[in-house]
């Protein structure tokens, strides 16, 4: 990023204002105003005054000459139905030559997805780039780009029939008319399979390892919302309430966990200290493993 002054193809470069202003393309106005006002801030000088005179005047730049027209082309229901429209022709003329291939791991999943998750995929994705777009701002450029693929993925997936209803009208020829060509990569295989709850617990255990509760906490209230049959999202909630000494949550979460499934080993570990009583005793693990793995080898996702 050069500082004080936008790179000279930026203008030029992102030209789709969704992805600028950080919003899925199917945001109506009132999401769109709301993220208007959060980059506004985030890019406001009286945030920014302890950073360099520099970097400021990118941010001026940025906000007047990037985002400002970005918000312009959404903030109406016309001009968001233009925008999209540009957008679906630019689907229409990379089909037709197969010139595009997504690069970033979120598109390439979102191509691989069934339509029934494409939707909630595509949304959370947007969600979670739309975070850290801004901070710092030399996270704009790449995240912007990411965030332009998922769109393009996106109207391409809803977009379906586009080359049956295109040779029909002899818009384009059959051996022009191809659907974007995409190679997953190998690991891509157990992502796909991975519930969304299931996701939401992996990232716990990351978080959980590194010590962060207040974040583990989160993720299994969105991973028990999903599935609140699973002992091991309580137990692990109830371990995360625990180290944070909020003993009354954790035994809500011990005692849950157990009910679930009476030989969960995470929460038969800490079970004691929250005075909740198993209601079956299992079979004693073996010291050796215990002690190889340690307590957060319970934190490893299944296999």
């Amino acid at each position: 990023m050069a500082k004080g002054s936008l790179p000279a193809d930026w203008i030029e470069r992102f030209t789709d204002p969704y992805s600028v202003l950080g919003v899925s393309v199917t945001a109506d106005d009132r999401r769109v105003l709301k993220r208007y006002r959060a980059v506004a801030k985030l890019l406001h000088p009286d945030a920014l005054a302890l950073l360099d005179s520099e970097t400021q005047e990118f941010a001026t730049q940025l906000f007047a000459r990037i985002v400002n027209p970005a918000y312009q082309k959404l903030k109406q229901e016309k001009n968001r139905a233009e925008s999209s429209a540009l957008l679906r022709l630019q689907v229409r003329r990379l089909c037709r030559e197969s010139a595009f291939q997504p690069q970033t791991d979120r598109a390439s999943q979102l191509m691989t997805h069934p339509a029934s998750a494409v939707d909630v995929f595509y949304e959370q994705a947007i969600a979670e780039l739309a975070e850290m777009q801004y901070e710092p701002l030399t996270r704009f450029a790449s995240i912007t780009q990411e965030m332009n693929e998922l769109n393009l993925v996106y109207l391409q997936l809803k977009m379906g029939d586009m080359v049956v209803r295109e040779k029909r009208t002899g818009l384009v020829s059959a051996t022009e008319a191809k659907p974007i060509k995409f190679t997953p990569a190998a690991q891509r295989k157990e992502v796909e399979t991975e519930s969304y709850a299931r996701r939401h617990y992996r990232r716990a255990q990351e978080y959980a390892k590194k010590g962060n509760w207040a974040q583990t906490v989160q993720e299994l209230k969105d991973a028990i919302k999903l599935e609140p049959d699973q002992s091991e999202f309580h137990a692990l909630l109830g371990y995360a309430y625990l180290q944070q000494n909020l003993t009354g949550m954790a035994t809500v979460y011990c005692r849950q966990a157990l009910k679930l499934n009476p030989k969960q080993s995470l929460a038969l570990k800490y079970a004691d200290k929250v005075g909740v009583k198993a209601t079956e005793t299992p079979s004693a693990p073996d010291p050796s493993t215990t002690s190889k793995r340690g307590l957060f080898g319970v934190f490893r996702a299944k296999p």
